[in-house]
């Protein structure tokens, strides 16, 4: 939750540019997220920082090919289409790690999680549904649909990656290589770079509060947490990012945006209750016992764990 919450301030943020735009806020923020996380892993290791890059395989360039289209697509979408028709696309994440969960780690999946997903999807196409329309008909609009369906694909592919290989992997530095690969794609169609110095403090922000720091977090999340809960928990940055653009710019969600955002909370709260209270009833039922008599007089009780 924390890291979606840091992910939402990326529109109160960026309302304070003076000059930096579209693609370089883009580029600026994947160098500033790489100086971070770089900085990060050499603290960690001084003399052996480099080694997880030579030693994740192919396990740590895909998760970083992931990121690095996360980085990147999202922005590129805006330029193409509106935010609503972009949100609504980002939204079908859960519904993508729901299914690759299935179908890759086997992971059952409720049907409390599945009414999550659906009623998070439609809280989400409720905030935005008065802006979307007209958009949709140009092709530049479903182009930019087509781009931004790349951030949940690669979001889904990516979780399901940390899931899998988290625990045999370091998959660290895969942050790093997506802002690397996002910095090389974006630099030539950002330059010329105009930001100007306090343009480059509030992307330095971006970079480190925004992005580097809550990517590291999600990582180390992920063992703990199936891959649509990180998708799902993920939405809370499309719900509070209007809310800081308010607090921070003055600029009020319409009623609608607040309408759908409260049926999105509700269904996370809801999800995340019912998910621990299923996981508390489970943990707190009393375990079979076996009885084991020798020579007829001694008894022993086994527990599952105590057979191992």
């Amino acid at each position: 939750m924390f890291c979606a919450l840091c992910w939402s301030t990326a529109g109160a943020i960026s309302r304070h540019l003076q000059v930096a735009t579209g693609l370089e806020i883009t580029f600026w923020r994947s160098a500033f997220c790489l100086m971070f996380v770089g900085l990060a892993l050499v603290m960690r290791d001084p003399k052996g920082w480099w080694r997880p890059f030579l030693q994740g395989g192919g396990v740590l360039w895909l998760s970083g090919t992931c990121w690095a289209i996360m980085f990147t697509c999202f922005m590129i979408a805006l330029m193409r289409t509106t935010v609503a028709n972009t949100l609504v696309v980002l939204a079908i994440a859960p519904l993508l790690s729901a299914l690759m969960a299935r179908m890759i780690l086997s992971e059952p999946l409720s049907m409390t999680t599945w009414a999550a997903i659906a009623t998070a999807f439609g809280g989400i196409v409720w905030m935005v549904h008065d802006q979307i329309g007209a958009a949709q008909a140009s092709s530049a609009a479903v182009s930019g649909m087509a781009i931004a369906a790349g951030v949940p694909l690669a979001a889904s592919v990516n979780v399901i990656t940390l899931k899998k290989w988290g625990a045999q992997v370091d998959l660290i530095p895969a942050i790093a290589i997506g802002a690397s690969l996002s910095c090389v794609a974006t630099l030539p169609l950002a330059w010329p770079l105009e930001a100007t110095p306090s343009d480059l403090s509030l992307l330095a922000i971006l970079g480190v509060a925004q992005l580097g720091l809550p990517c590291m977090l999600m990582v180390g999340a992920s063992r703990h947490l199936a891959p649509q809960e990180i998708t799902l928990l993920a939405l809370l940055e499309v719900l509070f990012g209007p809310f800081w653009v308010w607090l921070a710019a003055g600029e009020r969600p319409s009623d609608a945006s607040l309408q759908g955002g409260l049926v999105v909370l509700v269904a996370l709260v809801g999800n995340a209750v019912w998910t621990g209270y299923k996981s508390n009833t489970s943990t707190s039922a009393p375990s079979p016992s076996v009885n084991v008599t020798a020579d007829s007089s001694t008894s022993l009780s086994a527990s599952p764990a105590s057979r191992r």
